[in-house]
């Protein structure tokens, strides 16, 4: 498979396209999605934002039966091309907007958000070679495999609105723990936390 070799795959009710240069979606992540499209009725005005996007498909999928405008942000400008095709792809392309480079210097000091959804690399950089398949930039979440979950909090809270939430995936309960703990006394707190098949799902509500 190359550059100019992408497959296709159903996601949810839409249709996702990719190559090996990003994650291959994985079905099981659509519920990440769900559990997102879930709040965004009863979550603050404003738009939603998903860090570390890939092919999209995930915050594309969280918000495809709302209103909402979503803002995707991605290292990869490979993964970055594949989103903007597939928000057009499904006739979103008027409400999305992507953008390449990190998140912590892609987003304006004065932007909020009402939801944010993040799926980090997790996996510990010695176990990586596990994965061979996957691009090492999608799975490499440093020693512990948090260094990137953490930054997508520290984003999370100096972006949501008030009331907001963040759902992230990670890899595993001691994960959970080990972030839960470092948060303390923060205005973002662990308030629910879902076992999937492959992961966990994490939300976290800013007070």
């Amino acid at each position: 498979m190359t550059a100019t070799d992408p497959q296709l795959v159903d996601f949810g009710s839409l249709r996702i396209a990719f190559d090996d240069r990003v994650l291959r979606p994985r079905a099981w992540t659509a519920d990440q999605s769900r559990w997102a499209a879930d709040l965004l009725p009863s979550a603050p005005v404003g738009p939603v934002l998903e860090l570390c996007t890939g092919a999209g498909q995930i915050g594309l999928l969280a918000v495809v039966d709302s209103d909402r405008h979503l803002v995707c942000v991605d290292l990869s400008p490979v993964a970055c091309a594949f989103a903007r095709r597939n928000a057009d792809a499904a006739g979103m392309a008027d409400r999305v907007e992507v953008r390449e480079g990190s998140m912590d210097a892609v987003l304006g000091d004065d932007e909020r958000f009402a939801l944010v959804v993040a799926d980090p690399p997790w996996v510990r950089r010695t176990e990586v070679g596990r994965y061979p398949e996957d691009p090492l930039l999608a799975i490499d979440g440093g020693d512990d495999g948090l260094d990137v979950a953490r930054l997508c909090i520290d984003v999370a809270r100096r972006h949501l609105v008030p009331g907001g939430s963040l759902v992230l995936q990670i890899g595993t309960l001691d994960q959970v723990e080990r972030l839960r703990g470092e948060l303390g006394g923060s205005d973002l707190a662990v308030v629910e936390v879902r076992e999937c098949e492959r992961g966990v799902l994490v939300r976290l509500d800013l007070s």
